[in-house]
């Protein structure tokens, strides 16, 4: 045969193995839910030590776990480097440890991405995902779609599904919150108060306070959302519509608004932030994507997966490239920006009427 052939056949096979794996990617996601439904980091870890499947097995919450069944899912997980295996020094079974993956899966850790987990694999999320083609085909909402409403009217009559999706953002807010102090610590200088927009349950808006007690916090969110937040010092908890207006402050903090609206949205949303910020010195500090489609860095794949999570999941959502942010930014009211890189999936994007 001729080499030119060889090479053909070569990557044919290669191709179709790419198909194969694409195609069952949804199994990685299940055994990773699975694997924080069982606790299984958390378990590994009370021992401090690698463990055995037995020992695994005896520590869930079940009479009669199926070690089978679970010693298969291990193998997958431990293949795609969630969790390490080695050989038991005399008999020679699997001892399971954690990685530097796992650990992001404990459910008690001060930093976890174990309540995302869960949430991005529920039926309900899931749900749009089938509807993407319909969505080509037709436009509308993939969301919407799937569940008869918009994800924000969903999540305000479905407790069930508010607490889930909060719970998700928390951890995810816990995480990317140490990234922005560590990072911009500068750029809370000189700002006595801050909103919040979109701030949930307050986590972000808290630890901030707490980095800076010279700030005032004010969480701003629906009213559905902030009826459920505890109660933290120097923080104020206000429920609103960010399309009507936005409570006045020195300066306005979005993480992860942003990117979940359309650019018209998106303009109405800036437009409102303009008029709650003073003329000088007032500014917009948005935490989100700054879209790399031919990057190479640690997060730019992600970023193009979250775009069409945000397809499946809103209202004409995007992430957006350093591009798009300036057109954006630019109609509604702010003529300057800068970009800063911070340890992060996102990067703050910090915005200026002047």
């Amino acid at each position: 045969m001729a080499k030119e052939e060889l090479g053909e056949e070569e990557a044919m096979l290669r191709g179709q193995a790419d198909i194969w794996q694409y195609m069952f990617g949804f199994v990685d996601s299940m055994a990773l839910k699975c694997a924080v439904e069982l606790g299984i980091a958390d378990i590994i870890n009370s021992y401090g030590h690698p463990i055995a499947l037995s020992q695994i097995a005896s520590s869930m919450d079940s009479p009669s776990p199926d070690i089978n069944c679970l010693s298969r899912i291990m193998r997958l997980l431990v293949r795609k480097g969630i969790f390490i295996s080695s050989p038991h020094p005399e008999s020679g079974d699997p001892l399971y440890g954690l990685t530097h993956s796992s650990k992001w899966l404990l459910r008690e850790a001060e930093l976890s991405l174990a309540p995302m987990v869960i949430m991005e694999n529920h039926q309900w999320p899931l749900a749009p995902w089938h509807c993407l083609s319909r969505c080509v085909k037709e436009g509308g909402i993939a969301f919407e779609k799937a569940h008869g409403s918009e994800i924000w009217n969903f999540a305000s009559a479905n407790p069930e599904f508010n607490n889930l999706f909060n719970e998700g953002m928390a951890c995810t807010s816990k995480i990317t919150i140490k990234a922005i102090l560590s990072a911009y610590k500068d750029g809370f200088q000189g700002v006595r108060s801050l909103v919040d927009v979109g701030g949930g349950t307050g986590t972000v808006v808290t630890e901030i306070v707490k980095a800076h007690p010279h700030i005032h916090g004010i969480c701003f969110d629906l009213p559905h959302v902030v009826a459920t937040a505890p109660k933290y010092p120097g923080v104020s908890h206000i429920g609103g519509d960010m399309f009507d207006a936005i409570p006045a402050a020195d300066a306005i903090f979005m993480k992860w608004i942003m990117h979940d609206w359309s650019d018209e949205d998106c303009v109405k949303i800036l437009k409102n932030c303009r008029k709650a910020i003073p003329e000088k010195n007032g500014k917009v500090i948005i935490v989100d994507v700054v879209l790399q489609p031919d990057g190479e860095g640690l997060f730019d794949n992600t970023g193009l997966v979250l775009d069409l999570v945000m397809v499946a999941h809103t209202s004409g959502g995007k992430e957006r490239t350093e591009v798009e942010w300036k057109k954006i930014l630019e109609e509604g009211g702010f003529s300057r920006y800068k970009i800063i890189k911070i340890p992060a999936l996102q990067s703050i994007i910090e915005a200026y009427p002047v």
